[in-house]
């Protein structure tokens, strides 16, 4: 297979990635001839190659460094012991600069830009409030659209010792409650309003409820952010943010542990309460600062974007660009509102150079017959998470939108807050492939008996620990919860729930879930290769593929909205494409309409929810559903007897 991008000799000869590497022969008297020769070093040497990534990087981090690492098998969390420093102060080491460090965008047009002085100066004022009603290692949650406050509110919290959450606008009450009952925030931030698609949703009411149900709640901040002079007197120990923020601005930062909580994610939360996932200044700071600066190629002279919400994973790292005093688009809204013309111009007008999606959206521009009208010669890098990339989506970034640039796939989730594989700026892109895998991770993929697999479908697991793994989970004092996530299926392994392929030269594919992955016949099969098929037929608007237990098999279930009725024809022309594109195993037993296909709030199709619905188990919450409607229809679905 041809490469369908190669870096150029000037690209590779400036890439962070390539003085890195460099570094790293001079001093170890080493020659790696390809990545995958660099990449083995890094997990063979995992305690240099992380203790050498923070002199490279020049992180602030004080005490003593050895040892590296405790525990390389996953027992405990064993890294930098004996070394402290400040998430916060790390991502502000920019503070005296007058580049722009924010630029702040929103679906009505209005823009807002803070350089990295004023940035500083605003985080020092919220500082000097929150002081007041927080301690080190008490938790602030935001309850916040994807704007300036809610990033100052995380330096803020984060630069007293605090623990630092967030959830998106468009959780409903039970969602928001289920999450922070947990946390235990001692300030709730929140705004009184947020915008989406041009139509306007009120908050207050929620609060009003939210906060009579968190039990330790001191302050609750609203934020104004549309001048609406909202009615807030049924909200207990209330103040709007500018009469909360202080006059003055005093910036210091508490040094912490290592390991030291810095957020608190959550899982789904579709079959229970979500999952609290704790991690870590140190290892967010490393992990983040590799995958950027590295893999991404994030320097202080570039711009970098990425459409999410402050619920969603992303936004945690996008954030962490700071640390390269570079500049971050953030972005408030609907990417279809006034037109998905109009969002993707935001390219062009702010000259972004990593420009960061999914494949939903790449879907959706497709679809929408897009021709790019301008240039983009700022645009060097386009990263994609949320589900995996299409070989098709592939042919249309480099056909459509522009053929000189890096199409890096990206993958990993909440639980590392991070990525296992990701791009490489100075390697080649493979259609259908991830890149490569992560530096310092020692990533395999196993069979269901723990050996490992190339060239071969199998379990995405990590071999030894990362400084990116989770401190613990809240509410878990065995770590039963933990073990149960990621440990039972594989000994002192990572088991991460990725279906994958690893190729021989290095790259990867990603099939789906492993809890989603189906299996007729004793045969598994990635969902991945079913939608690669539906996605051809113009017909079909979306799908979703599941599982149905049937007599002690598996039958394959396939989901799909149309834009006219589904009849005998078109259900024959799907399972035709399928059989010819796939294997006759792939073939569904039976194929239905359906009103609309659930989705996460991060994009990714909720195959295990509508598995369980049509299972006949129970879902226990539908707040991470962004369309709770579309389940109705699946649950109207009525099998042959």
């Amino acid at each position: 297979m041809e490469a369908l991008w190669q870096a150029s000799e000037n690209r590779i000869e400036k890439a962070a990635i390539t003085a890195f590497q460099k570094s790293i022969e001079s001093k170890y008297q080493l020659k790696f001839s390809q990545y995958e020769e660099f990449h083995r070093w890094s997990v063979d040497n995992s305690e240099d190659f992380w203790n050498e990534l923070c002199d490279f990087t020049k992180i602030t981090l004080r005490g003593e460094r050895e040892p590296v690492c405790l525990d390389h098998h996953f027992k405990s969390y064993g890294w930098f012991p004996k070394a402290k420093l400040n998430f916060a102060e790390n991502l502000l080491r920019h503070a005296d600069s007058e580049k722009t460090a924010l630029s702040f965008h929103h679906e009505s047009g209005k823009k807002v830009d803070l350089s990295y002085r004023e940035l500083a100066y605003k985080v020092g004022q919220l500082r000097e409030s929150l002081k007041h009603d927080i301690s080190e290692g008490d938790v602030v949650a935001c309850y916040m659209p994807n704007c300036l406050e809610t990033v100052i509110s995380m330096l803020a919290t984060v630069s007293l010792g605090g623990v630092f959450t967030s959830t998106s606008c468009d959780f409903g009450i039970e969602g928001v409650i289920d999450r922070f009952s947990q946390s235990k925030p001692k300030v709730l931030i929140s705004c009184s309003d947020y915008t989406y698609n041009g139509k306007k949703v009120d908050l207050v009411s929620r609060l009003e409820t939210i906060t009579s149900k968190l039990e330790g709640l001191k302050k609750t901040v609203v934020v104004d952010l549309f001048q609406t002079n909202p009615e807030l007197k049924n909200i207990r120990q209330v103040s709007l943010w500018n009469d909360y923020l202080s006059n003055e601005s005093h910036l210091e930062f508490v040094s912490v542990d290592f390991k030291t909580p810095l957020y608190i994610m959550y899982s789904s939360g579709t079959t229970g309460k979500p999952k609290c996932i704790v991690h870590s200044h140190g290892g967010t700071l490393l992990q983040h600062v590799k995958e950027l600066g590295l893999h991404s190629d994030l320097n202080e002279d570039k711009t970098i974007f990425y459409f999410t919400t402050c619920g969603w994973m992303m936004w945690n790292w996008l954030v962490s660009s700071l640390y390269f005093g570079a500049k971050i688009v953030l972005y408030e809204g609907s990417p279809a509102y006034p037109s998905i013309k109009e969002f993707f111009s935001l390219a062009k007008r702010e000259k972004i150079n990593i420009f960061g999606t999914s494949p939903k959206f790449l879907k959706a521009l497709e679809d929408s017959g897009y021709n790019l009208d301008f240039e983009l010669p700022h645009l060097e890098t386009i990263l994609s998470t949320g589900a995996p990339l299409l070989p098709e989506q592939f042919d249309f970034v480099y056909q459509k939108i522009k053929a000189d640039l890096c199409l890096g796939s990206i993958a990993g989730g909440t639980d590392i807050i991070g990525c296992f594989m990701l791009g490489n700026p100075i390697g080649a892109v493979y259609r259908g492939e991830i890149q490569c895998l992560g530096l310092g991770m020692n990533v395999a993929c196993f069979d269901s008996e723990g050996n490992e697999l190339i060239d071969e479908q199998g379990e995405l697991v990590c071999k030894s620990s990362f400084p990116s793994r989770p401190v613990y989970f809240l509410d878990d004092p065995d770590n039963e919860k933990i073990k149960k996530a990621y440990f039972n299926k594989f000994e002192k392994t990572w088991h991460h729930g990725d279906f994958i392929t690893l190729t021989k030269r290095g790259g990867v594919i990603v099939h789906g879930r492993s809890d989603a992955t189906l299996n007729p016949g004793g045969v598994r099969i990635g969902t991945a290769e079913i939608y690669r098929q539906t996605e051809r037929l113009p017909w079909i608007e979306d799908s979703l593929c599941v599982g149905r237990q049937y007599n002690g098999d598996v039958e394959v279930v396939l989901l799909v909205k149309t834009q006219s009725s589904l009849n005998d024809e078109l259900i024959k022309e799907v399972k035709t494409a399928i059989r010819k594109g796939c294997t006759p195993r792939h073939v569904p037993q039976h194929v239905f309409a359906v009103t609309d296909i659930p989705y996460t709030r991060s994009g990714k199709k909720m195959e295990i929810v509508a598995t369980r619905i049509i299972n006949g188990q129970e879902i226990s919450t539908i707040e991470a559903v962004v369309n709770p409607a579309s389940l109705e229809s699946i649950k109207k679905i009525k099998f042959p007897s």
